[in-house]
Order: C-alpha cells, then sequence, then structure tokens
C-alpha cells in the first residue's frame, strides 16, 4: 500500500468514517491545518479515517527482532515499511529467548529510537511476549521450550533498563509460579499485563485480572488442540469483560465463525486487531532458515513448520487482517478501523487519533469497491 499520486497536493475530500459527513481535509508539514465540510456529495467519495495502531509485529521481509543479528539499520527499516503499509505506530514484539538475546533485541530497538524521531514515532513502546509462559506443549506455541522460566522481577527490571523504560506490554501465563505478584508489580509500574500462551484455571484467570492484567494476547491461539468443552480458559477469558481481546485476523489464526462469535461477545470495543507479523512476513512462497530452524512460507499466505499444518507466526500485516475483517462485514468499517487503531491506543494510553485540525496528517483513505474487497490509500504528510 501506497501513497496515492492523488494525495501528494494536500487537499483531499471524503468522509468521516465516523459520521459519514462530506469533509475537505488540508495539510501541510506532517499536520492537518483544516477540517471543513465540503458540498461534494458523491457517493464514491473514500472513506477518511486515522492509520492504525498494532500491538505485536515480530518483524518482516527476512528481519526479525529476536535476532542475535539485528541491526539499528534493521530497525529503521521494518519501521519505515510499517508506515508504509499505514501502520503509523506499533509494538515491535520480543519473543521467549535467552536473557541476552532478548537484552541485546531491546538494547537496539532504543538504540534505534533514541537516534531517530521518526522512528520512535512509529515504535511507540515495546512489547515483551514471554518468556513467562506456559511450558505445556499447545499453550506455548511456537516459543522455545529451552527459554521458557517463571516470572523474575530483577530479570524484568534490567531489561526494562535496558529499554529505557519502552517496555509497555508484557505476555505472560498467570499459573506460573509467582506470577500474580508479578504482574500487580508490572501494574504498579504502568506496564499493561496480557494472559497469553497460557492453560489458566478459572480461578488463576481471576486472580491475574484482579491483579492488574487487562488483555488476552491472540485470543483462541497458543492453546491446547484439545479442550474441555465447557471448563476452558477460552470461555473464560471471552467471558470477562474485564478483559479485552486481541485477535489475528489473517484468515488462518482463527475461523470466521470464531472471529464473529469474540468480536460479539467482546464487541468491538474491547477488540484489537494484530497481525502477529512475523520475521518472514512480506517475503514470497518459499523455505526459509528463520534462526531457529526452517519455516515454510505457504502459497495461501501462512507461515508454517515445513511439512506440518501448524502456524509459526503470520505472513502479513495489519493492512491485510483489515480488509479481512471489512470483508467478514461482522463490524462496520468505523469499528473496524478503531479496532486497528482507537482501541489499542486506548489501551496503551497513548493519544487518540481524530481527523481533526492539528492531529498528524495519517490518514487510511478507504475506497470502496462494488466487489466488497475495499481499496486503501494513504495521507503520511
Amino acid at each position: 500500500m501506497a501513497q496515492h499520486p492523488l494525495l501528494e497536493s494536500g487537499l483531499v475530500c471524503g468522509r468521516h468514517y465516523r459520521s459519514g459527513d462530506a469533509i475537505e481535509i488540508r495539510w501541510n508539514d506532517g499536520r492537518i491545518v483544516s477540517v471543513r465540510p465540503t458540498a461534494e456529495r458523491d457517493s464514491d467519495l473514500p472513506i477518511l479515517a486515522p492509520a492504525w495502531c498494532d500491538l505485536q509485529v515480530n518483524g518482516g521481509w527476512g528481519i526479525s527482532f529476536n535476532s542475535p543479528t539485528l541491526t539499528i539499520d534493521d530497525v529503521h527499516r521494518l519501521a519505515a515499511e510499517y508506515r508504509r503499509r499505514g501502520t503509523v505506530e506499533c509494538l515491535p514484539t520480543l519473543i521467549t529467548a535467552s536473557f541476552e538475546s532478548i537484552r541485546h533485541g531491546l538494547s537496539v530497538l532504543r538504540r534505534a529510537c533514541e537516534e531517530s524521531p521518526k522512528t520512535a514515532g512509529v515504535f511507540v513502546g515495546f512489547h515483551l511476549e514471554g518468556p513467562y509462559i506456559s511450558p505445556v506443549d499447545g499453550p506455548r506455541g511456537a516459543h522455545p521450550l529451552a527459554h521458557v522460566r517463571r516470572p523474575d522481577w530483577d530479570e524484568f527490571c534490567r531489561w526494562q533498563e535496558v529499554a529505557a523504560g519502552r517496555i509497555r506490554l508484557v505476555t505472560l501465563a498467570p499459573e506460573t509460579e509467582g506470577a500474580i505478584p508479578f504482574i500487580e508489580k508490572l501494574s504498579a509500574s504502568k506496564v499493561v499485563v496480557a494472559l497469553g500462551h497460557t492453560g489458566a484455571q478459572g480461578e488463576q484467570l481471576d486472580a491475574a485480572v484482579k491483579a492488574g492484567a487487562r488483555l488476552s494476547t491472540h485470543l483462541g491461539n497458543g492453546c491446547h488442540a484439545v479442550l474441555p468443552r465447557h471448563d476452558n480458559y477460552i470461555w473464560q477469558q471471552l467471558a470477562d469483560d474485564r478483559l479485552a481481546a486481541s485477535i489475528i485476523a489473517d484468515g488462518h489464526h482463527l475461523p470466521d465463525s470464531v472471529i464473529k462469535a469474540i468480536v460479539r461477545v467482546k464487541t468491538p470495543q474491547r477488540t484489537i486487531l494484530v497481525s502477529d507479523a512475523g520475521s518472514l512476513a512480506g517475503l514470497p512462497p518459499g523455505r526459509y532458515d528463520a534462526g531457529g530452524g526452517e519455516l515454510e512460507v505457504r502459497s495461501e499466505g501462512k507461515i508454517v513448520l515445513p511439512g506440518t499444518p501448524y502456524l509459526a507466526g503470520s505472513a502479513v500485516f495489519l493492512d491485510h487482517c483489515v480488509k479481512k475483517m471489512l470483508r467478514l462485514g461482522i463490524t462496520s468499517r468505523a469499528d473496524t478501523m478503531d479496532m486497528a487503531g482507537a482501541v489499542p491506543r486506548q489501551l496503551l494510553g497513548l493519544q487518540p487519533r481524530r481527523v481533526e485540525p492539528g492531529e498528524p496528517a495519517e490518514l487510511v483513505v478507504l475506497r470502496p469497491t462494488p466487489s466488497g474487497d475495499d481499496e486503501f490509500d494513504l495521507i503520511l504528510g
């Protein structure tokens, strides 16, 4: 997705994504200058909405934030590529690994953000997904068992020091030893706690929420293949109105029926679209050395362990997930845009993005088509 030539003049007409009002937007030097009503009533006017925020990106184009060879230039490149696809804010995500590996990733990310205000504007915080997760096959997902461990506050504080306080989201399993007091400390330090890669019982999930957990990470994934039909952690998290839920709507991680059920129960106001883009996202089909072993990008657009149906990350970015939701028609266009923007920003305590003067001129221009396969352009002032 690229900036459309017609959007380079600093002026665009369209319909406000929430109100539906026909408006004229002018921008200059990266900021919206004016938003005015327009007499233009063409039903084909595009829809104008704030660009997106992704809580879970692991890399792309062969680059992994967990890589021992990650460089500052890699980080700058990924920030620019995400932005060009409409994700103007996101959390680079580090998964379960050794202390030194995670320390390296955090250090490189921090230095890249310190070096470039533009990169820092995209990478608004870091997401630590693991290593404090379930060691059990299924809930552990593709995380390496050798580095799964129980929560360690001293270890986390050393990482946070390396990150200069930029770790804003931690995904963990609440059934691990020491998890509840760990959640309390994270919450007290203004870090958002998410529950994921877990096989927790109901009372453990409830204790985690009371301790401060606020999100279920990629609900429906990172779990056992077979569960008790009623008493299980997916139903329990789904039914808990205190928890928001992120979902990977890439067409592979969750069936359409499950996406529909999650959104209907959680409501769009508590559902967050994430890409979970892996290091191989953006690459053509084939087998690749992913550092910890070989992975395959399939022609249908998913990343698997070669020769198996087992997912090992997402091959797409947030624009693809938004398009998928729009095609499903489960939510309105406005709610879909907010699930990829306003809702994750609210969870993180970021400034809301509005279509108003003074706001960043970073807008998604949604052009509905008769086929229902909506197209996007971008304003990146």
